[in-house]
């Protein structure tokens, strides 16, 4: 009895496209008919690995394609799992497996574009409506108590299912052609189609009465590099993930000892994850013997390498009672010790002799490298020469440095390895850490990217020079490096008593948000900069805690002072001709929060915005020594209870009109 069911309204619209739009590459149809077959017989490959209870269990696992060129039909059999009727539904008529509403709203940016976006929405059984003017699908399941059904449809707006007559295992597609499209019961045609685009598939593919199949059968990865076109590593990459934008890079290994195993690995074109590619999580699609046992297998390399797509095959893989895993044998520990030794080695050679390459997967990949480097000490020695880093060197931004670059040029007596960790290039580069260093002519590593601070718990040094951050306490750079020609300074240092009594001032009016107040050594155009007491590598785990949204306190540090600045000269001398409380207060918070803005780890910039507003009219507002900023109403706040997080110690009431006349008076 046939039972008649409606298409969903998106899936109609599919159809209509399909149908009504002219595709000039419309042979793609069969090249997505034909995977479809070979998942399902990779299926029932991998369920007779301990299931016997099958239809047909010696049959063999094997496409066919029969053509009629009278009747205008073109069938594409396989003998894999098979559907029975609700699979079938689920299938073939349900949006969420099918992907066709977002494939339509692809359709329409892009029309053209149909051959190669065809499969990354999972519509691929829909592209045979591009010829089709009807299309059956006959199907039996592998479950011997299953029933066969048959489902029909002419592209319309609705879809028949009926009990059908079918001895053997498995799908048959039978694809009645449309009256223009007799090219497609021509047996050279189909010949043709599928060894440009299936040739690669591992089951055999049989085309009319052949009894040798059409295809080479063997699977890409089990063929000799040497006999494979650039064009099929690509077809085959683009096949496995729907990524038609390519890939950067494939490593193809064959190896016969100590195990005998072969590999095609791939190194994505692009970070950002495809939301319409098949492979939905990490991991290599694992073979033993030709049999793929794991969609998804993460013990085969590191999880600092999980970005890489591809197939790894092993002759020697020994299978578990359990289909679902594979025993933990030394075989699987072998394995991943040598295709990851491998990746590696390609990586190098490639940082090495095509810089320009492999900075180009740096920058997509750098950061699973960089927490390889962190998490993986094993492995250091082979991450660390593909770290490279932005340096101030000749601070321009386009430029990427090795570890070992920067240690030839390491300056006169320098045996430490200096960086800086900023949000960015732009606001690293104007750091005030970088004075001295830019003086002296010393060489800093810019670590910017999210993962860098935590760089320092992983690498804390390199080749016997330890890494030392810009912003530590403990610098001492009076023997490292050439002081060039020192510029005219405008002001000598302040007399120490009297930088005595600015250092007691800003420890009052900072008081728990600052560990102290000192002189500096190192600043030489800054006022001011905040330097790190704790030497510990995880001193910025605070950045990590903020860039996983987790919960933070801000490191209370040192802040130190130039006593050369024009700015010290000017704050200490309003401090001791007793100048107003309220902007000696201001002018203190100011300098401190702009060296947290200069860290990047002010958590609100914008609060500062009123007492900027105050000092740029107090500093504008008369040309003699009484500024009007006094006639503002300014409250300065008792130190907050969590000293870390309130860091905005000055309180601005709103300027009411009468300060304002007075002001202007």
């Amino acid at each position: 009895m046939s039972e008649q069911h409606s298409f969903q309204a998106e899936t109609q619209q599919l159809l209509n496209i399909l149908i009504h739009s002219l595709y000039t590459e419309k042979e793609i149809f069969l090249r997505e008919l034909i995977s479809n077959a070979s998942d399902a017989l990779n299926r029932l490959q991998f369920e007779m690995l301990t299931n016997d209870d099958v239809v047909d269990a010696g049959a063999e696992l094997a496409l066919r394609i029969a053509l009629d060129e009278e009747a205008k039909t073109l069938t594409i059999s396989d003998s894999g799992i098979g559907m029975n009727r609700d699979e079938i539904i689920a299938g073939l008529g349900t949006i969420a497996k099918s992907g066709a509403k977002a494939f339509i709203e692809a359709m329409r940016e892009k029309p053209e574009s149909a051959a190669d976006i065809i499969g990354q929405f999972g519509v691929g059984f829909y592209s045979a409506f591009m010829v089709a003017k009807q299309v059956d699908v006959i199907s039996r399941s592998f479950r011997p108590e299953d029933e066969p059904v048959k489902w029909s449809a002419t592209g319309g707006t609705s879809y028949t299912l009926e009990n059908a007559d079918k001895e053997s295992r498995g799908t048959d597609v039978v694809i009645h052609l449309k009256d223009d499209e007799e090219e497609f019961t021509r047996s050279f045609r189909i010949k043709d189609i599928i060894r440009r685009h299936s040739d690669y598939v591992a089951f055999p593919i049989y085309v009319g009465d052949d009894e040798e199949p059409t295809n080479k059968q063997q699977a890409i990865w089990r063929r000799s590099p040497s006999e494979i076109e650039d064009e099929e590593y690509d077809s085959f990459y683009k096949m496995l993930t729907m990524d038609f934008a390519g890939a950067s890079h494939h490593i193809h290994i064959r190896a016969d000892v100590p195990m005998q195993f072969y590999a095609l690995l791939y190194v994505p074109g692009s970070g950002q994850q495809n939301m319409f590619s098949p492979r939905k999580e990490p991991g290599l699609k694992l073979y033993a013997r030709k049999v793929l046992i794991e969609e998804y297998n993460r013990e085969l390399l590191p999880e600092y390498l999980s970005f890489v797509q591809g197939v790894v095959d092993s002759e020697d893989l020994p299978l578990s009672v359990s289909r679902e895993s594979i025993q933990a044998t030394r075989v699987m520990a072998s394995l991943k010790k040598t295709i990851t030794r491998r990746m590696l080695s390609e990586l190098k050679r490639m940082a090495k002799n095509d810089r320009e390459k492999y900075l180009r997967i740096y920058e997509e990949f750098g950061a699973y490298l960089k927490q390889g480097l962190v998490i993986d000490s094993e492995d250091r020695g082979d991450l660390e020469p593909l770290m490279f880093f932005q340096t101030t060197h000749d601070d321009d931004p386009s430029k990427y440095y090795s570890l070992d670059e920067y240690v030839e040029r390491m300056s006169e007596n320098q045996d430490d390895i200096y960086y800086v960790v900023a949000d960015d290039y732009s606001s690293g580069s104007r750091s005030p850490h970088l004075d001295a260093f830019r003086q002296r002519g010393i060489e800093v590593l810019y670590f910017t990217h999210p993962v860098d601070a935590m760089l320092p718990m992983g690498m804390t040094d390199f080749k016997g020079h330890k890494l030392v951050s810009v912003d530590s306490a403990e610098l001492d750079l009076a023997d490292v490096g050439e002081v060039g020609e020192e510029e005219e300074r405008i002001e000598a240092p302040l007399e120490s008593d009297t930088f005595a009594a600015l250092q007691a001032r800003v420890k009052a009016t900072l008081g728990g948000r600052v560990s102290d107040v000192r002189e500096s050594r190192t600043l030489v155009g800054s006022p001011a900069r905040l330097v790190s007491e704790d030497g510990s590598a995880n001193r910025y785990m605070f950045r990590i805690n903020r860039l996983l949204d987790k919960d933070y306190e801000l490191p209370v540090k040192a802040l130190e002072l130039n006593p050369r600045h024009p700015l010290m000269h000017n704050l200490s001398g309003l401090i001791s001709n007793g100048g107003d409380e309220a902007l000696v207060a201001a002018v203190v918070e100011q300098v401190f929060e702009t060296a947290l803005l200069q860290d990047g780890i002010h958590p609100d910039p914008s609060s500062m915005a009123d007492r900027l507003t105050l000092l740029m009219q107090a500093a504008t507002g008369s040309a003699s020594a009484d500024l009007p900023f006094a006639e503002v109403k300014t409250v300065i706040s008792e130190p907050a209870a969590d000293a870390q997080m309130d860091l905005d110690g000055i309180v601005l009431d709103p300027v009411d009109e009468d300060n304002v006349e007075k002001a202007e008076e």
